[in-house]
């Protein structure tokens, strides 16, 4: 039976995702509980119940588990065993074991190439020795990854030799790490597809995204790519929730090589911030999807209305003070949302703003001299 509003909803993280989630299910009439260990996290201070605990305490699963008719998690890094404990007591979306996967590189890649994705080339170092016994040299350059816990460019490093591979290695704490070859890119883009536990299924328009130091700098909407390459992006995405017989906002990040030829990059089971611009260009936005996968409700639709650019707001804006946010609000079409976060710390996503219009060109422009404007202040 559908989890209809009125009920009570549950989230596992307490970050900007997890704010977003709790704002679209109040929006619909349901009321949401948020467990996250940070007494002042965003979606903590939004939600109707708050619980300040970690992700693997027991008595606040049981509590969360109780009171909720069902759970989702802002980020995939919470343990997959929390999830499992949860399916005791209510509806839990996505599943441990698709968490699980996309949790952790290895198992990832290995999904991905088990299930017939193709994925850049790759080589897993997990003790020093592997560097000497693997012929790593086809893989350089390349960039080394933490397995677990690596996001927004953080547990990552470039490499373009044996010797400053193994220097990467040890600065990695000798964690186990996927080796990646770098790709002959054209341009990296994202699909967030959305499926229900009856197998429904549907795609938001591709998101063509730019990154600086490994963090989300712009997501362009419509991505600037064939129609034809947006629908083979867009099956490859479907086929990999199939295979996860997955349930909730799933996002497939892919990059686009030269020939136009797709490799899978991440999976991430969870909203995503190249999604962002679906709240304000979208008939449905992914959060409202992600309540509606949920709750076991039908889909929403993803017509996008407006050619979007969404440009994300990291802590750096806020350098010298305050950013002049009327080099924002002036622009008409211009939509700015700020995720509450108390502390703007470099690198640390305070935000975003979305600009909207007629055609993709004029949107670009515009965003980006909000961007710049935003900047030199």
């Amino acid at each position: 039976m559908p989890v209809m509003p009125g009920a009570m909803l549950g989230v596992l993280g307490g970050g900007q995702l997890g704010r977003m989630f709790v704002q679209a299910a109040q929006q619909m009439g349901y009321q949401v509980t948020v467990l996250d260990p940070d007494r002042g996290s965003p979606a903590g201070r939004v939600a109707d119940v708050f619980i300040c605990a970690g992700y693997d305490d027991q008595a606040a699963l049981e509590k969360i588990g109780q009171q909720c008719a069902a759970v989702t998690t802002e980020f995939e890094n919470i343990p997959a065993e929390s999830l499992r404990m949860l399916t005791k007591s209510c509806v839990v979306s996505p599943d441990a074991n698709s968490v699980s996967i996309a949790q952790n590189r290895v198992r990832e890649k290995q999904f991905l190439v088990d299930s017939g994705f193709s994925v850049a080339s790759f080589a897993v170092i997990s003790q020093p020795q592997d560097i000497v016994t693997q012929d790593v040299a086809q893989f350089l350059p390349g960039i080394l990854k933490v397995s677990q816990f690596g996001y927004d460019g953080k547990g990552q490093v470039k490499v373009a030799t044996v010797t400053e591979l193994q220097a990467a290695y040890e600065q990695l704490d000798h964690a186990v790490c996927v080796l990646e070859k770098f790709m002959p890119l054209k341009c990296e883009i994202s699909v967030v597809v959305a499926r229900g536990g009856n197998g429904e299924i549907a795609t938001f328009p591709v998101s063509e995204n730019q990154h600086v130091n490994g963090i989300l700098d712009v997501s362009i909407v419509p991505a600037r790519i064939s129609p034809l390459l947006a629908d083979k992006a867009q099956a490859i995405a479907c086929q990999a929730a199939e295979k996860l017989n997955y349930q909730g906002v799933l996002c497939v990040e892919f990059f686009v090589l030269q020939d136009d030829a797709l490799l899978i990059n991440e999976i991430a089971p969870r909203p995503h911030n190249s999604g962002h611009y679906s709240i304000d260009a979208c008939v449905t936005s992914q959060f409202e999807q992600q309540v509606r996968t949920l709750c076991g409700l039908p889909l929403g639709s993803t017509t996008q209305l407006n050619p979007a650019v969404m440009i994300n707001l990291l802590g750096d804006v806020w350098q010298n003070g305050d950013p002049d946010w009327n080099q924002v609000l002036r622009y008409p079409s211009a939509k700015l949302h700020l995720y509450g976060k108390t502390e703007a710390r470099p690198g640390r996503k305070m935000g975003h703003f979305t600009v909207l219009g007629s055609d993709i060109a004029t949107v670009l422009n515009d965003a980006l001299h909000i961007k710049e404007r935003l900047n030199s202040n």
